[in-house]
């Protein structure tokens, strides 16, 4: 079975999908959408799993360092709601505090350029999100 991965921003959605054992987080690209706009976000989700067979979502959910839950978490709800509404598949909510930095450092620790990184930080934090669910399964 396959599973999407996806890191949610207000203007990117990072996208990656297991391989169908479920052992490895594979990035597969960033969309880009205008800022805010969730049904543009939810239309490109829907088109990716339909055409890779996916059949469970993981969802990053950007906590506050204290653990509560702010805009960008209640945003991420939102896109949940729409998710479950759009397709009978499971929706499961990752914590994914620092998975950002993470990706940059691994970027920068590879010494890719400002650039390279802005382009990839989104797919690798959807890689990190979803890599981290498939590993807390085992």
């Amino acid at each position: 079975m396959k599973i999407i991965g996806l890191d949610l921003g207000n203007r990117t959605l990072g996208v990656a999908i297991s391989d169908s054992l479920e052992i490895i987080a594979n990035p597969i690209g960033t969309f880009r959408f205008d800022d805010l706009n969730l049904k543009a976000a939810l239309k490109y989700t829907v088109d990716i799993i339909k055409e890779q067979g996916v059949q469970k979502i993981v969802l990053g959910l950007p906590k506050n360092m204290d653990g509560s839950i702010g805009f960008q978490a209640e945003y991420c709800l939102k896109f949940k709601a729409m998710l479950e509404e759009a397709l009978p598949l499971e929706v499961i909510m990752i914590d994914e505090r620092l998975t950002s930095k993470i990706a940059n450092s691994t970027m920068l620790s590879a010494d890719m350029s400002r650039q390279k990184r802005k382009k990839n930080v989104d797919k690798l934090a959807a890689s990190i999100i979803l890599q981290s669910y498939l590993d807390r399964r085992k």
